[in-house]
């Protein structure tokens, strides 16, 4: 599961996005870097456990 939680961060900040989106609460600026933050910390794992392995 360690292999995977980078993608899956990845994909649950953009699945976000796409929420706040259609729930209408784009204007929401925590909502957004909250998503943002998933995405970015999700793209650092994701280089680190590829690294390793």
């Amino acid at each position: 599961m360690k292999k995977y939680l980078g993608i899956l961060l990845i994909v649950l900040g953009a699945l976000m996005l796409i929420i706040s989106y259609f729930c209408d609460l784009v204007d929401y600026n925590w909502y957004n870097v909250g998503a943002l933050l998933l995405i970015i910390i999700g793209l650092i794992a994701h280089i680190q456990v590829t690294k390793k392995a």
